[in-house]
């Protein structure tokens, strides 16, 4: 485990494998942005409750949301680690663009895959972070942040290239990432596309137009699967009530929440939370 911290600035990034006890912890403490990297072979990872298998050359975002778990005996992981003093997405936004898109752009962590050519190029970035990493005067936070700054362009770049089937132009995107934003930031009040809409000065239409040219993806399905992603976190992460976390989501009624929950899972907040404790309580 590689590490860059100022105490001056309380920022931090880290270079890790998560193959030893001090790099495990890592998964308690809050606030930290994980890009992790699959080199070698399939890495199983739990994410938010679920398995998820990382296969060779694919790469994960994940925000502080995320509840994750990654085995100390993996093979080929590379993660890159690091808080919002050392780089904050939002401030940059105007220079990386992965605000609502790489990051808080779906209820589920977002996953590229590389070519042959990217893989290439991110083994010369990792080597220039361990080279600077290594290297220690007061030019070494800049430097680490000038390289994640790429990382995260070229990783948006990418994504872009695989979830739009036709071109979209910045305004385009732009408006899909502000909708993301939004939602993330209003989901537990706001349960309609013409919410959004509203607060974006579009018509549902355009939203869905727009949306169309997304690989999947609707308006109102963005909106569902992040209600379902925190329902689910609070169920099996909260010792909350059915009907504390129906409130907390914004349903005044734990039925209305209920019958949302059980169309899109096949089973009730109850069911489900048995479903997925079963394992470790038998």
């Amino acid at each position: 485990m590689s590490t860059y911290s100022s105490f001056k600035d309380e920022d931090t990034f880290i270079l890790t494998d998560f193959k030893c006890n001090p790099a495990q912890e890592l998964f308690r403490e809050k606030g930290l942005f994980k890009i992790l990297w699959s080199r070698e072979g399939t890495v199983n990872l739990n994410v938010d409750g679920y398995q998820l298998s990382l296969e060779k050359d694919q790469i994960i975002f994940c925000t502080p949301l995320n509840v994750m778990e990654v085995p100390i005996d993996n093979e080929g992981l590379v993660a890159f680690v690091f808080n919002k003093q050392f780089f904050c997405i939002q401030t940059h936004d105007d220079q990386v663009s992965c605000q609502g898109f790489l990051f808080f752009g779906s209820a589920q962590p977002q996953v590229i895959n590389l070519s042959i050519k990217e893989e290439q190029q991110f083994t010369l970035m990792y080597q220039q972070f361990m080279d600077d990493l290594s290297f220690k005067d007061h030019l070494q936070g800049e430097m680490l942040r000038s390289l994640l700054k790429r990382l995260l362009i070229s990783s948006t770049r990418m994504l872009k290239k695989e979830q739009f089937e036709t071109t979209v132009d910045e305004t385009q995107f732009d408006i899909i990432r502000k909708y993301n934003l939004l939602v993330e930031q209003h989901f537990k009040a706001l349960h309609q596309v013409k919410d959004y809409a509203s607060l974006l000065h579009k018509s549902p239409k355009t939203l869905s137009n727009l949306f169309s040219k997304q690989n999947e993806k609707t308006p109102l399905s963005v909106i569902n699967n992040r209600i379902l992603l925190e329902a689910k976190r609070l169920i099996l992460y909260s010792d909350l009530s059915n009907d504390e976390i129906a409130q907390d989501l914004g349903y005044k009624d734990s039925g209305h929440f209920s019958k949302f929950f059980k169309k899109h899972e096949g089973v009730s907040p109850t069911a489900f939370k048995k479903l997925k404790l079963a394992p470790a309580n038998s």
